[in-house]
């Protein structure tokens, strides 16, 4: 159980392309409180699994090698950082090839249950901002603050293939819908929206503006105090 008087927990989950890290750390900065990106973890070992030859494809094969790599997760949110070993990943984890893995290695449970480990011990006694596709439900179900962020899937697209530097939208929008269908459907930890939950549609919104109405959100429930 989180400790009020550390600070709150901001559960922030959604669909692929829906601001998520974008609003995360900018609530973070707002409020001065920390961030985890709990999708780089997934991200970083899947990049380990590749880099050890294991067949993402298969289940038993992820999950014998689930406990290996050793996965380390900043929490500033201007500087986010993800070191595997004692490499630097941040940028590794976001190839073509590390986005065509990502969805079948985090459908393993095991995985699943080594990173829900690890994302509770950086939650600690709160004071931070998480984002994913289970925060809410499954890591940290007793947040002070659960918001939903979704947006149109061509909106999405849209961020998503400026992001990459000009992608197909096209292509952007079927892999984000590809990934939408895994995360909603897989056994462990599906993508849900959480009991108590407020959604959040960012498809006509400016970043600004939503990273307003969940400052609201946490202000109204009475989450932080004042900063002075």
């Amino acid at each position: 159980m989180n400790n009020p008087s550390a600070g709150p927990v901001i559960a922030i989950d959604g669909t692929s392309g829906s601001g998520k890290s974008s609003t995360s750390r900018g609530v973070a900065e707002r409020l001065g409180l920390r961030y985890l990106d709990t999708g780089a973890m997934f991200r970083a070992m899947t990049w380990w699994m590749l880099e050890h030859g294991v067949d993402v494809n298969d289940p038993r094969a992820v999950a014998s090698y689930a406990g290996a790599p050793e996965i380390v997760s900043g929490t500033d949110p201007r500087r986010p950082a993800i070191v595997v070993g004692e490499r630097d990943v941040a940028t590794a984890i976001r190839s073509d090839e590390v986005n065509a893995a990502v969805s079948p290695v985090s459908a393993v449970p095991e995985v699943r249950a080594r990173l829900l480990d690890l994302q509770r011990a950086v939650i600690g006694d709160g004071g931070i901002v998480v984002e994913g596709r289970d925060i809410g439900s499954v890591v940290a179900p007793d947040a002070e603050v659960k918001i939903y962020l979704t947006a149109d899937p061509a909106a999405r697209a849209r961020r998503r293939a400026l992001e990459e530097g000009g992608a197909d939208v096209s292509a952007t929008e079927e892999s984000l819908l590809n990934r939408d269908r895994i995360d909603s459907g897989r056994a462990t930890a599906p993508l849900v929206m959480a009991e108590g939950a407020a959604h959040i549609d960012s498809t006509d919104l400016t970043l600004d503006e939503v990273i307003d109405r969940v400052v609201a959100l946490v202000e109204q429930a009475g989450a932080v105090g004042d900063p002075a």
